[in-house]
């Protein structure tokens, strides 16, 4: 019979997928959320702390997203025949300790992880647990770019 900590694979990291940050992509994203000139403007950024143009970070963030919904019940070759219904994941409660721990330039390629590290049972929703996650980017050069804590409610009963 599954445990729930096989079916969240607790523990393991998964990789989520990659991801190349393009020039006009950057821009794009910046203009309509994050208009600072070092994310708009290839030219201005020079002159900034980064030195030419790179992703905002809530852009990494919201990638970040995007890979993690497509892989939101990758729970690997383990099919759920453990008790009750099949969890079903519901929304995220919030996130904690967000850090952009280095800038992402044009054309870098980054990779997103996700790592279960635990749940429990929320006392005032009955049948449901709340998940939590360490949450990850990193360049081509493995040095880690984002990170950050999540949690996701996951309906179980």
């Amino acid at each position: 019979m599954t445990t729930l900590d096989e079916f969240f694979r607790i523990g393991e990291t998964i990789t989520l997928g990659s991801h190349t940050f393009g020039a006009e992509e950057i821009k794009t994203y910046a203009r309509k959320f994050d208009p600072q000139p070092f994310h708009v403007d290839e030219e201005a950024a020079k002159g900034t702390l980064f030195g030419r143009l790179c992703a905002s970070g809530w852009h990494t963030a919201s990638t970040w997203m995007k890979y993690n919904l497509q892989h939101r019940e990758d729970v690997g070759e383990t099919p759920w025949d453990g008790p009750g219904p099949r969890p079903q994941f519901g929304p995220s409660p919030g996130f904690e300790k967000l850090r952009w721990l280095k800038p992402v330039y044009v054309d870098e390629t980054v990779t997103f992880t996700r790592r279960a590290t635990g749940h429990r049972a929320l006392a005032t929703r009955p049948g449901w647990r709340i998940l939590t996650m360490a949450c990850e980017a990193f360049d081509s050069t493995g040095d880690k770019v984002l990170e950050f804590e999540s949690a996701v409610l996951v309906k179980t009963g």
